[in-house]
């Protein structure tokens, strides 16, 4: 986790916050929050800005980050971001928004659907959903 990640009350999630580095912290704001049909929330702090994820007070969620450190990669850990009854929107977004498809809509078994995209920045993520 980052040093701006806020603290939250994920203790029954294995996953607690997720950094997604990104090159363009406007551009990739405008992406998430078209795919996630939700606004991702610029914030800031003492020396930084980042992008919040939408999330409720308890779940885990994550941010956009933009740091030297930090960057993006089709390669690594896959990230799911809950699309929850509007996969095919959220595809479709992700294509429009400039993003690039890799795997499309596919079942996962007993745990719903995904598809496997790479964001505006060059990040691989997977959109999920339980129902297709």
């Amino acid at each position: 986790m980052s040093a701006n990640t806020p603290a939250t009350n994920t203790t029954n999630n294995t996953v607690c916050w997720a950094d997604i580095p990104v090159l363009d912290l406007d551009r990739a704001i405008r992406f998430y929050s078209t795919v996630l049909g939700a606004k991702v929330a610029k914030e800031s702090g003492p020396g930084f800005q980042f992008g919040l994820l939408p999330h409720s007070q308890n779940n885990a969620s994550g941010c956009l980050c933009q740091t030297a450190d930090n960057r993006p990669s089709e390669q690594g850990p896959l990230v799911y971001l809950s699309v929850e009854g509007r996969l095919d929107d959220a595809i479709k977004a992700a294509r429009t928004s400039g993003g690039r498809i890799i795997q499309d809509k596919h079942p996962i078994g007993p745990h719903g659907h995904r598809a496997v995209i790479v964001d505006t920045e060059g990040n691989r993520v997977a959109l999920h959903s339980h129902q297709a």
